[in-house]
């Protein structure tokens, strides 16, 4: 995989990262860009003890634009865009309207492929790997910045998730701090280490298994199953078995495996509700260990990939249970949910 560095009229950084080892990038952005200005500030919920991204800034952010003026397809034709090559395989750039920015952490978009009418589950194994390289990388190089604590790389589809882009791409979160779910991940594993004297995402991996009633798919080196309290209609997480903190840490073995188990799932995501029905809106969540976090070692990378759409035209709210007191109500058995997507397995 070759990688170019490159910057933005506006100076943000920009990165091809191509299959081809002769690819050319040398397209320069001619777009009358001034500087990013940007209002992103952390404040710190001492009621809760967690912190909120406050980014006035957004609120001018693209919104829904007609196909013919995606911002996230490549410049062509005389149309400029946020990238200035007339193609491109995966590209990756600073964000212009950041929730967090400058001391406050950063915000990346991922472009996965220059085909605007596509989505990542139609994309090639080999599409697909490079992805996970890019993922893989960006993590690295954020974790050398001195003020990223947390790298979060996800993928929003669909426009009931609040998605105002159509093309195919994700973003990269990179926290100051460790996130709450990550330290309720940690406390968790540290009450289960002095309790039983065992990694706590061992056990789940080996107790899904065993009983297997909520096990989608499995391979020699990940599995997806259904969580015992999923929170939501249909949820998968998604693990290697070999155990990680991060990205960085996947061997080959795990990385040539990763795009025919994550293409599989996202496909099965699909076909859920039926013939004829939209695509799937989801949430695909990378969760990997803070950088400086006392019980790194002990955390297990995996994926959590769910829907907020509960059946046929219908969608999962998060009223007044889930949002004033974070207690979720699901209404579908995990169990139910994962004979589904059993059931929708590619042919």
């Amino acid at each position: 995989m070759k990688k170019t560095v490159t910057r933005l009229a506006d100076g943000r950084e920009l990165v091809y990262y191509d299959s081809r080892d002769d690819a050319v990038r040398g397209a320069v952005d001619q777009r009358p860009l001034g500087p990013t200005s940007t209002t992103s500030e952390v404040r710190h919920d001492v009621l809760l003890g967690d912190s909120v991204a406050i980014a006035s800034h957004r609120q001018g952010r693209t919104y829904h634009p007609p196909a013919d003026e995606c911002p996230l397809c490549p410049s062509r034709d005389g149309r400029l865009s946020e990238i200035p090559a007339d193609d491109y395989d995966v590209v990756v750039f600073e964000n212009r309207f950041p929730s967090l920015a400058g001391d406050t952490g950063r915000c990346e978009v991922v472009c996965f492929t220059s085909d605007h009418d596509t989505s990542f589950k139609d994309l090639t194994e080999e599409q697909a790997g490079t992805v996970l390289e890019v993922w893989t990388d960006r993590t690295a190089e954020l974790a050398e910045l001195p003020q990223v604590e947390h790298v979060f790389p996800f993928e929003n589809r669909g426009a009931e998730i609040g998605v105002t882009l159509g093309h195919p791409h994700g973003q990269i979160y990179a926290y100051p701090f460790a996130t709450p779910r990550a330290n309720l991940m940690l406390r968790s594993l540290r009450e289960h280490r002095e309790k039983t004297g065992r990694n706590l995402f061992d056990d789940i991996v080996e107790r899904e298994r065993a009983e297997g009633t909520r096990v989608v798919l499995e391979g020699a080196h990940w599995i997806a199953f259904v969580p015992y309290a999923a929170h939501w209609p249909y949820e998968a997480h998604l693990y290697p078995k070999r155990r990680v903190p991060d990205l960085r840490g996947l061997d080959e073995e795990a990385r040539t495996e990763f795009p025919q188990i994550y293409l599989e799932l996202l496909r099965r995501f699909d076909r859920i509700f039926g013939e004829g029905e939209p695509p799937t809106p989801y949430v695909a969540a990378w969760h990997q260990a803070p950088f400086r976090a006392a019980g790194r070692a002990d955390f297990a990378l995996h994926l959590e990939l769910f829907t907020i759409r509960r059946t046929s035209g219908k969608l999962k709210f998060l009223a007044g249970s889930e949002s004033g007191m974070s207690v979720f109500i699901n209404d579908v058995p995990p169990e139910a949910a994962a004979e589904r997507l059993r059931e929708v397995a590619s042919e």
